[in-house]
C-alpha cells in the first residue's frame, strides 16, 4: 500500500510516498481503509526527529484517521465490514490502510462527513481529558482556550460551550476571532493587538479564567498565571512558545492555582481504551447532534503531503489540516 513516509529528519520536504507493508490485524485489531488522516504537531516532530513512534507503532507518522472497516482480528465484536469509523492511532495513519486497536475505534455518526471525521478523533480526546479529567471545567466556569484557531482549540471551543462553560478564546487577526465566537466562543480576543488577560480580566468582572488550556508553554507560562482565578487550573497541551518559562510561585501560591502538563500519545493502551470509551459516551452524542463538529481547513493528496505540514508550520491554518489517499 502506499503511504507517506519520512526519508530522513528534517523539513516537510523529507516527506515521501513510499509503497510499505501493512501486518494483518491481530487479537483486538481492526484493519481500516483510510479516507483521511489528520494532521498534527506531534506529526511535524517526528518529521524532525523530536518525537520517535512508540515501540511498536508504524514508522509513518499519522494519530487519528477516518474510514471504514475492511477486515476483524480475532475476538473483535461490535463492528463489522463497512462500518463507518474514525481511530486514534499511536501512529501509521499517513496510509491508505491501518490496523487499529478496536478500543480506539469511535463511530461516525451518519451526518459527518467520512473524510471531514478524521479531524476529530485527536481532538475530541486531548480537549476532553484536558478540559474535564485534567482541568476539571464545570458548567458556568470560565474557560481561556488559548489558541482557539488550533485543532484542539476550535473543539475545546464547541465542547466547552455544549458543557455550559464561558468561554473566551483568543486567535490571530479579526477574521479568526469571529470564526472562533462562531464556534461558542462567548468572547474573543485577537492576542496579537489585545491584552489577553486584561480581556479576561474584563469578561470575568476581574476574576480570571477558573481553567486555562495552553498551547503556548514556556513563553505563555507568566500570562497565564496572571489570567487564573482564584483555585484555577492551567493545563498545558503545546509548547508552541518554548519548553521553559519564568513561574512567579507566590503568584501561584496566593491564587491557590495550579499548573500541569499532559502528552495523549505515551499513555497506555488501557488509559486509551478507557478515553475513548468516555468520549463515546460524553462527547459522542454532542458530536452526533451537531454542538460539536469537526473544523478543516484544508483536504491535500498523499502526493502533496509536505504543502499539509508546511500549512500547518505556517500559523494560517484554522481548525485541521487532513490528508487524503
Amino acid at each position: 500500500m502506499r503511504a507517506v513516509t519520512i526519508s530522513a529528519p528534517g523539513g516537510p520536504g523529507k516527506l515521501t510516498l513510499s509503497l510499505v507493508n501493512l501486518d494483518k490485524p491481530g487479537p483486538g485489531e481492526v484493519l481500516i481503509d483510510v479516507a483521511a488522516a489528520g494532521v498534527n504537531r506531534a506529526d511535524l516532530l517526528q518529521r524532525a526527529g523530536n518525537y520517535p513512534p512508540p515501540a511498536g507503532a508504524p514508522e509513518w507518522p499519522g494519530l487519528e484517521i477516518s474510514g471504514t472497516v475492511r477486515a476483524l482480528g480475532p475476538g473483535v465484536t461490535g463492528w463489522a465490514p463497512g462500518d463507518r469509523v474514525v481511530a486514534l492511532l499511536e501512529g501509521g495513519g499517513y496510509a491508505e490502510q491501518v490496523v487499529a486497536r478496536a478500543a480506539q475505534l469511535l463511530p461516525l455518526p451518519d451526518g459527518v462527513d467520512l473524510v471531514d471525521g478524521a479531524a476529530l478523533p485527536e481532538a475530541v480526546c486531548t480537549a476532553w481529558t484536558n478540559l474535564v479529567d485534567t482541568g476539571r471545567l464545570h458548567a458556568g466556569e470560565t474557560l481561556l482556550v488559548q489558541g482557539g484557531s488550533g485543532g484542539v482549540g476550535s473543539v475545546a471551543v464547541q465542547l466547552a460551550a455544549a458543557l455550559g462553560a464561558r468561554v473566551v478564546a483568543t486567535a490571530g487577526g479579526p477574521e479568526r476571532v469571529a470564526r472562533c465566537v462562531e464556534l461558542g466562543a462567548d468572547v474573543g480576543v485577537d492576542h496579537g493587538t489585545q491584552d489577553v488577560v486584561a480581556a479576561v480580566r474584563e469578561a470575568t468582572d476581574g476574576r480570571g479564567a477558573d481553567v486555562v488550556l495552553d498551547v503556548l508553554g514556556g513563553g505563555g507560562l507568566a500570562d497565564n498565571v496572571r489570567a487564573l482565578a482564584p483555585g484555577g487550573r492551567l493545563v498545558v497541551i503545546g509548547l508552541q512558545r518554548g519548553r521553559r518559562g519564568e513561574l512567579d510561585l507566590n503568584a501561584l501560591m496566593a491564587k491557590h492555582a495550579w499548573v500541569t502538563g499532559t502528552l495523549l500519545r505515551p499513555r497506555s493502551a488501557e488509559d486509551k481504551a478507557a478515553l475513548v470509551a468516555t468520549v463515546c459516551e460524553r462527547v459522542w452524542p454532542l458530536v452526533a447532534d451537531g454542538r460539536v463538529r469537526p473544523v478543516v481547513h484544508a483536504r491535500v493528496p498523499f502526493a502533496e503531503a509536505p504543502v499539509a505540514h508546511e500549512l500547518l508550520e505556517s500559523g494560517e491554518v484554522f481548525g485541521k489540516v487532513l490528508l487524503v489517499p
